[in-house]
């Protein structure tokens, strides 16, 4: 079904769909000959200061690597001496300490300007003692804070049964695999001294005074006093029987969840902690797993040439089955044929990605078929929601009729099985989380430790708005658990019209990806929803014609769908407007500032990041960003957009 749109003005049709030809041969440039797509991550440099860290406490660290990741921490500092969370945001306390102290673990004097500069910062916003929970961990492991002085985290938080709050369960997938090792490596207390001191980063204030008993914060405060008591009463005795089972438990836990390529999860915290964890268990250096482990994250590094010499970061995460998805539908959405080369391996590919074994998410669906993607290479135990509904949209495109019927089967069962999958993940509230169902006990974020990051994966605008929109190009607009899931987003809609993006920045983006996702599953365009949210739109674009939205916006309202235009947001801008029917002076103004921003080689430039790991923590550059959305929204403006997703 094609939802009938008026052609956009000749000149703009004919200049759009020029940028629209350059911007698909840049994107097929890009694509590696095993049909894929990866662009680099981009996050901030705790990445960096944490792997000197980590080698340092394993004893492995290499001079050229310490000197190139110094080289790459100093080249991220900004003019006032401090280090950022994104591109463009203010200064954050515990990411310029964790910087300085990288820092002079590589050699830097303390009475450098810069880091004199990053010391008066530390300081006035409160000093090393007001840190996250996670960077003061850092600092006793290189000998620089006591562990005492940490919340205490037992071990035997893996013998809790799922009906128990706080269960392992309970935390979110990169949450669960971030503290079962850390229970390990906090009840060890490793300690590997360094030959400085951070009395530069301290303010000698106090600790804050508890809460009050009654509140929950207050309630775990004093519980901590209790665990702590317990730790110390676990070194010896009878309850050392108990704490050393719990150890074996978790060190047990720890390798089943180990993925082929070394890691846990794909992500930077699990796989430091994890590989931590088992050195400290007693597995050699010469361990598959520790060998392996170590292997993995060198497979993280970007290296790039300067004229002091490589410079070098970590990659937070990878994303090519994301980036593949993303880019496959930009090109259906641009109109290529579907058995172009570039789609056809793209294709192939992602076939060969779809996760058939059960994971974590089994634990609250032990019923349910596997047949998800999951966002890394390799990263079979988590696959999730978000890549999953992505991947169909792009695979239910790819069939063409130099196909056998046998390719053809294959690909629809692989687009049944994962819709079957993703269908089958929705949370009790009708709403979809990104990697488990009904992962919602809130009680969790009153630990003492959990001060960083989401810790619990509730149902999102975003990842809801994917997953029916999949639902509905596959035709089950009228099935149950989407009329469920439409009725969640409407349910979510803000006061202002727009919607929450949870894994993208921000509002732009969760609007961007639910309208287009309400008008496939049947909601009227015309609609009162529909209509507030195109006006938000309207009302928030700038000046440029361009839209964007300071990551800022996750902690101050005034930002919310403010900020410089970027190519990516302008997209997701352009997805919502096009998808409801709207392409008067508004959109042709956001097409007309993605004509004139691209580059002579068909790509954008975006220095701002536009994607979202923590809300209000943790932020991400996806580099590919900046080129698949633009040709998606090109290619809908140039061609049309059917209810699935596609041209016309």
């Amino acid at each position: 079904m094609t939802l009938s749109v008026p052609a956009a003005a000749s000149t703009d049709v004919r200049t759009a769909a020029d940028a629209l030809e350059a911007g698909i041969d840049h994107l097929r440039s890009r694509q590696d000959a095993a049909g894929w797509w990866k662009g680099d991550l981009d996050t901030n440099v705790t990445m960096d200061a944490e792997d000197l860290m980590l080698r340092h406490v394993l004893d492995i660290s290499d001079d050229d690597r310490t000197a190139g990741a110094a080289r790459w921490i100093r080249s991220q500092q900004r003019a006032d001496g401090t280090w950022a969370t994104f591109a463009g945001g203010p200064g954050d306390l515990s990411t310029t300490a964790e910087a300085w102290v990288a820092l002079r673990l590589a050699g830097v004097d303390a009475a450098d300007p810069s880091m004199l500069a990053a010391a008066a910062f530390v300081r006035a916003q409160g000093g090393v003692e007001s840190t996250r929970v996670f960077t003061r961990i850092w600092l006793a492991l290189v000998g620089l804070w006591s562990w005492d002085d940490l919340p205490a985290m037992p071990p035997e938080l893996i013998h809790l049964p799922r009906w128990f709050p706080l269960n392992v369960s309970d935390w979110a997938c990169w949450a669960r695999q971030t503290v079962v090792p850390l229970t390990v490596v906090s009840t060890l207390r490793p300690t590997h001294p360094v030959d400085f001191g951070v009395d530069e980063l301290r303010t000698g204030a106090a600790p804050p005074s508890w809460a009050p008993i009654w509140t929950w914060s207050g309630f775990f405060s004093r519980l901590d006093v209790g665990l702590h008591a317990y730790a110390r009463a676990a070194r010896r005795g009878p309850l050392a029987a108990i704490r050393r089972g719990a150890m074996r438990k978790a060190g047990e836990w720890i390798l089943a969840r180990q993925e082929a390529d070394g890691g846990w999860g794909g992500i930077q915290p699990p796989w430091v902690y994890s590989v931590m964890a088992l050195v400290l268990l007693g597995y050699p250096r010469e361990h598959p797993a520790v060998r392996a482990a170590i292997a993995g994250l060198d497979g993280f590094t970007l290296v790039t040439d300067s004229p002091d010499g490589p410079v070098i970061r970590l990659e937070a995460c990878q994303s090519p089955v994301w980036d593949t998805c993303l880019a496959v539908n930009a090109l259906h959405d641009a109109a290529v044929p579907a058995d172009d080369p570039a789609v056809v391996a793209g294709t192939r590919w992602l076939l060969d990605e779809q996760v058939t074994a059960t994971g974590d998410w089994g634990v609250q669906r032990p019923e349910l078929r596997s047949g998800g993607w999951a966002f890394e290479f390799e990263n079979d135990v988590y696959p999730d929601t978000d890549d999953t509904a992505e991947v169909v949209l792009a695979l239910r495109r790819s069939e063409h009729e130099g196909q056998s019927d046998g390719e053809r089967a294959e690909l629809q069962a692989a687009v049944d099985r994962g819709l079957d999958w993703a269908a089958g993940m929705v949370s009790g509230d009708g709403g979809w989380g990104a990697f488990d169902a009904d992962n919602t006990r809130e009680l969790i974020n009153k630990l003492p430790f959990c001060d960083f990051g989401e810790v619990i994966d509730p149902p999102s605008a975003d990842v809801t708005g994917h997953v029916v929109e999949a639902l509905a190009a596959e035709g089950r607009a009228a099935s149950e658990v989407c009329v469920r899931g439409v009725r969640w987003l409407l349910d979510a809609q803000e006061a202002d019209g727009s919607w929450f993006g949870r894994w993208g920045a921000n509002h732009l983006y969760g609007t961007g990806g639910v309208v287009p996702a309400l008008v496939a599953a049947g909601v009227d365009p015309a609609s009162s929803a529909i209509r507030r949210a195109v006006r938000w739109l309207h009302d928030h674009q700038n000046d440029d014609g361009g839209w964007g939205e300071d990551l800022r916006s996750y902690v101050d309202p005034a930002w919310i769908g403010r900020g410089a235009s970027t190519p990516s947001q302008t997209a997701w801008a352009l997805l919502a407007l096009i998808a409801a029917g709207d392409r008067g002076p508004a959109a042709e103004r956001g097409v007309r500032w993605l004509v004139e921003q691209q580059r002579p080689d068909g790509g954008w430039d975006e220095e701002q990041f536009t994607g979202t790991g923590f809300p209000g923590d943790f932020y991400i550059a996806y580099h590919l960003y900046r080129v698949v959305f633009p040709i998606s929204a090109l290619g809908r403006w140039v061609h049309g957009w059917d209810l699935g997703g596609g041209a016309a």
